[in-house]
């Protein structure tokens, strides 16, 4: 599944953001889907996962840093994954990036495909 990251920006602190990530390909219920970002001189890092069945609907997964703040969600009918952001701090700032793994959710080292990431700049 291809991926295509959109929605970043420059946001003032206690700001909010929305981020989108389309996926082109027709088996999109079956893919867990994530949020992962890199700050500059930091390492890559886990943001939010969701993963969609018809016997749970959504599981999601938030990292501490973001829960209560963050909402990740899924629209299988467009194909496109969601990160809500809300309440934004400057250590926020990085460049996001949407990722898919078939039947789990993805990793930090473990995903099938992986957009092109987008820029979330949080000023002061």
């Amino acid at each position: 599944v291809q991926l295509q990251a959109s929605g970043g920006g420059l946001v003032q602190a206690g700001g909010s953001l929305r981020l989108s990530c389309a996926a082109a390909g027709r088996t999109f219920s079956s893919y867990g889907m994530g949020w992962f970002r890199q700050a500059p001189g930091k390492e890559y890092e886990f943001v939010a996962t969701i993963m969609w069945s018809e016997w749970s609907s959504s599981v999601t997964n938030y990292a501490d840093s973001v829960k209560g703040r963050f909402t990740i969600s899924r629209d299988n009918a467009k194909n496109t994954v969601y990160l809500q952001m809300n309440s934004l701090k400057v250590e926020d700032t990085a460049v996001y990036y949407c990722a898919a793994r078939r039947a789990t959710v993805p990793t930090t080292i473990r995903f099938d495909s992986r957009g092109q990431g987008t820029q979330v700049t949080v000023s002061s």
